[in-house]
């Protein structure tokens, strides 16, 4: 009877850590994406349209009312001339907004919205560069500010030479090579 019993518990044991396990959400709720990992995301138009000149920056690195500003300013991005036709632009605002950091969509996003003490409408505040947020500023707190201006670096913005996997949202700290 003890065997019976020591049996029934150790089944009941096993089922109910396999369901929970098989229950629990994937990737980045779940952990495996970690602060380091964005949202892999596609959309034809924000690829095709802003990897062309750049990375592609997340969404979820900014509010909606902060990419409304980029989008809305095309015309003089940066220092560049970015227009886009109507349809295209709208297409990828709507992109943008759908997987911002205040859409609820990313752990990321959610962490970057607590750093920039942005309420959930977004009235607060809305940088225009990522590297001005408070999420950015303290991830990047121990980079020398000459780092930045290093010819094979060139600023804050260009994500890819420092952090190798950044093409695919990977930014673990770990692999950060900052070149000389």
């Amino acid at each position: 009877m003890n065997y019976l019993m020591r049996g029934i518990g150790v089944l009941a044991t096993v089922g109910t850590i396999s369901l929970l396990a098989f229950s629990l959400p994937s990737g980045e709720a779940h952990g495996d994406g970690g602060d380091d990992a964005l949202p892999q995301l596609t959309h034809k138009n924000w690829q095709q349209e802003c990897a062309s000149c750049h990375l592609a920056y997340s969404p979820a690195l900014l509010p909606k009312a902060s990419w409304r500003r980029v989008m809305g300013g095309l015309d003089q991005h940066f220092g560049e001339n970015a227009s886009l036709d109507p349809v295209t632009q709208a297409d990828i605002l709507r992109f943008l907004e759908t997987h911002a950091a205040d859409s609820g969509n990313s752990a990321i996003g959610s962490k970057v919205m607590r750093r920039q003490g942005v309420d959930k409408a977004g009235a607060n505040e809305a940088p225009l560069r990522i590297t001005e947020t408070r999420w950015f500023v303290n991830k990047h707190d121990e980079v020398p500010r000459a780092a930045w201006s290093r010819k094979a670096v060139g600023s804050a913005a260009n994500c890819a030479a420092c952090h190798r996997q950044a093409e695919q949202g990977l930014f673990n700290e770990h692999d950060v090579r900052i070149p000389k």
